[in-house]
């Protein structure tokens, strides 16, 4: 954790290709002993309160979560430390003993009578601090040169886990200072999970398992789907340096804090436990939804995450932004992940044959979402949609038969132009939607047949067949139809569901549904505006939100400061973070824009050498204004646009040669013009 900012690394990936930006390298340290202790054999399951409360926390939040454990169900689906996070210390040590205390107000009790109630619940209890003079907040002393004094009362307290941060860390070389609290630790006698929290800054991978159990390999996570994603890209190479006992971290899970979709949080869940991740819920269960506590509490998914194989997924590939991963389990299966990290609908998978199973007739797959299992005939694929996961376990038991035949469905929606999601639909505008069922069983499909329901008032007209006789290993039905939103439709979301029915030899009827979200954009309004006052149609962000005349700012929204470019500020304009991509639907009636940019003031003066961007301006499939490479150190530049004929505006901000710390793109005082 670091207050002031969470770095996100940018890799540079390539298949399993990875180049970072490190800071120095540690300086020589004595060689470490290794901790053949028995602890977190598996990866770590439990909860952290920062991600969700920061400081903003008490003791009664965490004595709720203890219960809420219990009672929700996530203490038996194998979640068990309770971890308070920085914050909980008084300002000063006791002047007496030299030994923290607790915070007098957010603690009133005392740590160990809160440690005693967490595990009253049958559960274990953490703590944090930093190898520094200060936490990161800096709100209590951290543990630099009190290693031993900390340790022991951590033990006395009663404390099962220790995160131990990186802040405030005078310079001094980070396998001494990490190790010195291992051997604090280990004095003690009591059995504590030490959970490094580095930042990956040292390669940690490379000497943690020495030192502790776990190790951070990326800067902190937001609640963003691109930080996420930029973690999973870091951490995701590091499978060799893992297993029990030794876990690489890609940070804490932001799973229901609402920054991302229910789709984006399924990734986010199946990705770290494919990666034998350390799983720490981040949100604050006293508002967790049931769609949250759903997918914590995943037990299919759990299991990978905590297979005692304990392996940590290789990665096959990742062309085009459609990874696989493979993870082998204790049991000889494998789970295989099928991530899309693209903004299409894509179909992609892998076989039997790749994983290395033994041959056979067939073989089971199971779909750890769904809860269904399906025999194949070998192929292991998946129609996945924008930002989706689909994350099977697949066996080669000899009862492969016993499971009817697996049928690949997934719907495509084309995009309407070079990056434009293909979900965007605007009212009064056709589109088609093409349906496609491919039989992977050995068995056939009998009488398959597809079905679309679109949303009430809609126009829908089938343009081709929708059923077959039979379908055999490997063959496919198309379906499609045409689709109109009223022109008087809302702009918001609409459901679009399809159905994939057929009839399987000693099983009988099946049938698979899946479910997508349009979107029916708003136009922007006609005459000339502020682009800001305007309402965009789709965003990503790569860092907290796209904010309304203010810069980026922090995590949260709502928190950034007056726009300013190398000294000249803006009333007007859009904050936002690369890389980033706005859409605005202009409906063809919109004739310019102009406007300013470039790397927003609101940076770390410690670090000279961030923030380095590009803005670029397109109209429908076409570049129409290009900043080239602008630093934190350029004046504001100014960009016009032709948008002339287009239907779509997208502003595209990207990350220069450096890492994306600090890439707080403006758009300054941006003027569109359209007519009526």
């Amino acid at each position: 954790m670091r207050t002031h900012r969470p770095g996100l690394l940018k890799p540079l990936v390539a298949l399993l290709g990875l180049a970072l930006v490190w800071t120095p390298f540690m300086a020589p340290a004595q060689q470490a002993q290794a901790l053949p202790d028995g602890l977190a054999l598996t990866p770590p399951m439990g909860f952290n309160n920062w991600n969700s409360t920061g400081c903003a926390i008490d003791e009664q939040m965490i004595r709720d979560t203890a219960d809420l454990f219990v009672t929700t169900g996530l203490k038996d689906a194998g979640y068990e430390y309770v971890n308070v996070d920085d914050c909980w210390a008084a300002e000063k040590r006791d002047p007496v003993t030299g030994r923290l205390t607790h915070h007098p107000t957010r603690f009133p009790s005392g740590i160990k009578a809160l440690a005693d109630y967490v595990h009253s619940k049958g559960l274990k209890f953490g703590i944090y601090t930093s190898a520094g003079t200060l936490t990161c907040a800096k709100t209590m002393p951290g543990a630099l040169d009190h290693e031993e004094t900390d340790a022991q009362t951590f033990a006395d307290w009663g404390v099962d886990y220790l995160k131990y941060d990186n802040c405030n860390n005078q310079g001094r070389p980070a396998l001494e200072r990490y190790t010195r609290m291992r051997d604090a630790l280990k004095k003690t006698g009591r059995p504590i999970v030490y959970s490094l929290c580095e930042w990956g800054q040292n390669k940690p991978w490379e000497w943690g398992s020495d030192v502790g159990h776990l190790w951070r390999t990326t800067g902190d996570i937001n609640d963003s789907w691109q930080s996420m994603l930029t973690l999973f890209k870091t951490n995701a190479p590091l499978a060799p340096h893992a297993g029990p006992g030794r876990w690489n971290d890609p940070d804490m899970l932001e799973v229901g804090n609402g920054g991302m979709t229910a789709t984006e949080y399924r990734s986010h869940f199946s990705l770290w436990s494919v990666m034998a991740a350390p799983l720490l819920i981040g949100t604050d269960l006293r508002k967790a939804t049931p769609e949250t506590l759903k997918i914590l509490s995943n037990k299919e998914v759990i299991a990978v995450d905590q297979d005692r194989l304990g392996v940590q997924a290789k990665v096959l590939r990742g062309d085009d932004g459609h990874w696989v991963l493979v993870k082998p389990l204790a049991d000889g299966d494998f789970a295989v992940a099928l991530f899309n990290e693209t903004e299409t609908t894509a179909t992609f998978g892998t076989t039997a044959k790749e994983l290395g199973l033994p041959k056979r007739a067939g073989y089971a797959v199971r779909d750890l979402w769904q809860h269904r299992t399906n025999e194949t005939a070998g192929a292991v694929s998946a129609t996945v949609p924008p930002h989706g996961t689909a994350l099977f376990r697949v066996s080669a038991d000899d009862d492969w038969w016993k499971s009817p035949p697996a049928a690949e469905l997934g719907v495509d929606l084309p995009q309407p132009a070079v990056g434009i999601p293909g979900n965007l639909t605007p009212a009064g505008r056709s589109f088609t939607a093409k349906v496609t069922t491919t039989a992977q069983g050995r068995a056939p499909l009998i009488a398959p047949r597809l079905e679309l329901t679109a949303p009430a008032g809609w126009k829908v007209k089938q343009t081709g067949r929708t059923s077959t006789p039979v379908l055999t290993t490997g063959r496919s039905l198309t379906a499609a139809w045409e689709i109109t939103p009223p022109a008087d439709t809302p702009p918001g979301t609409a459901p679009l569901s399809t159905r994939l029915s057929y009839r399987a030899i000693g099983h009988g009827e099946q049938r698979q549904s899946t479910d997508d979200t349009l979107i029916v954009p708003k136009a922007v309004p006609a005459g000339t505006t502020q682009l800001s006052d305007d309402d965009w149609a789709w965003a990503s962000n790569g860092y907290g939100h796209v904010e309304r005349d203010m810069s980026n700012g922090g995590a949260k929204g709502g928190d950034g400061k007056t726009l300013t470019i190398n000294g000249t500020s803006y009333a007007k304009g859009i904050g936002t973070h690369a890389p980033v991509q706005l859409v605005y639907y202009l409906a063809g009636r919109c004739t310019g824009l102009a406007t300013d940019v470039g790397v927003d003031d609101e940076r770390d003066p410690r670090e000279p050498e961030q923030g380095t961007i590009t803005a670029e301006i397109w109209a429908d499939g076409s570049k129409r204004a290009d900043s080239g490479l602008r630093t934190w150190q350029d004046p504001a530049l100014s960009l016009n646009a032709d948008l002339g004929g287009a239907q779509y505006l997208r502003l595209v901000g990207t990350i220069g040669p450096d890492t994306n710390r600090y890439d707080r793109i403006d758009w300054a005082g941006p003027v569109l013009t359209c007519t009526s």
